[in-house]
């Protein structure tokens, strides 16, 4: 076994964008007065592991589907044969034990046996990750051949991310926080868009029929910008209803590269460039989640 093409197949460049919901959620906690440095450091590893889980169920899915024979961007380790489809079954497999297992101790250390419901809630909600992950490009209903992607990463990426990992350290819902849970959700959906602009072509070939392949290259681009500029405006909304001081405004460091990575976009013709694109828009969604956090609680 090649352990570096499992490692590749893990694709850790993803890794930031997925624990920003964490990230966000525990710095709201903190202003709020409630953090738990154990369930923060759980909450990231479960986070991860769903991510490494949908990464391999991705490589999975689409190299035994045909889609990645022609692609840009990051090899992809079954269709290229470094990694056989049993394999990578196999890695699926392991990694949701492991990442139950973190998640059930997660659960154990953030609701005990007091909060039973709450305990039976976010397990579900375990269970919808991963089922999520692998039902993106796995199996003939994979609703990332559907259009549907879109929906779960602004969902499992934004609104579960933020709210949920807030809701562990709180055990209370501030409907606020569904501002910034929205911004990141958004966010994170213009990564996804961002991949699926750089892949339309061999995605239209494929069959495999992303949002952005539905409605074409032209809208996909104004799609972009909305989602970019949309949680800008969320983003300044939810700082005006929590004002307190100037500090709050730290997030919009992050948006300097994502302004410059829009007029790129808007300038670009040819959709391999876009995938240098991915890194900067995913890093700038990270470093939103930081400062928009510090901002709380300075």
């Amino acid at each position: 076994m090649d352990v570096k093409s499992f490692i590749k197949a893990a694709r850790l460049r993803t890794l930031p964008l997925s624990v920003s919901g964490i990230v966000l959620g525990s710095f709201l906690a903190i202003n709020y007065c409630d953090f738990n440095f154990t369930i923060f450091i759980l909450a990231v590893l479960t986070t991860i592991g769903f991510q490494v889980l949908s990464n391999f169920a991705n490589d999975y899915g689409d190299g035994i589907k045909g889609t990645d024979t022609i692609r840009e961007g990051e090899a992809r380790m079954v269709s290229s044969g470094k990694i056989t489809p049993k394999q990578m079954k196999n890695a699926m497999i392991i990694t949701t034990i492991i990442t139950l297992i973190i998640a059930v101790l997660l659960i154990y250390v953030a609701f005990g046996k007091e909060n039973f419901g709450y305990s039976i809630l976010f397990f579900v909600l375990g269970i919808a990750s991963i089922v999520a992950a692998i039902k993106y490009t796995v199996g003939n209903s994979a609703y990332g051949y559907s259009g549907f992607g879109d929906i779960f990463v602004f969902l499992f990426f934004g609104l579960v991310s933020v709210v949920g990992s807030y809701f562990l350290f709180t055990k209370d819902v501030n409907f606020v926080i569904f501002l910034p849970a929205i911004s990141v959700g958004l966010l994170s959906t213009a990564v996804l868009n961002l991949n699926n602009m750089r892949d339309r072509i061999n995605d239209k070939n494929a069959n495999k029929n992303t949002l952005v392949v539905k409605i074409g290259a032209a809208l996909a681009k104004k799609y972009h910008y909305f989602l970019i500029l949309t949680s800008l405006v969320i983003s300044l909304i939810f700082i005006c209803l929590t004002f307190k001081n100037y500090f709050q405004f730290l997030f919009l460091i992050a948006y300097i590269p994502l302004v410059k990575h829009l007029i790129f976009v808007k300038n670009n013709s040819q959709e391999n460039l876009l995938d240098g694109e991915l890194k900067k828009v995913a890093l700038s969604t990270f470093l939103y989640a930081i400062l928009l956090g510090i901002g709380q609680i300075l």
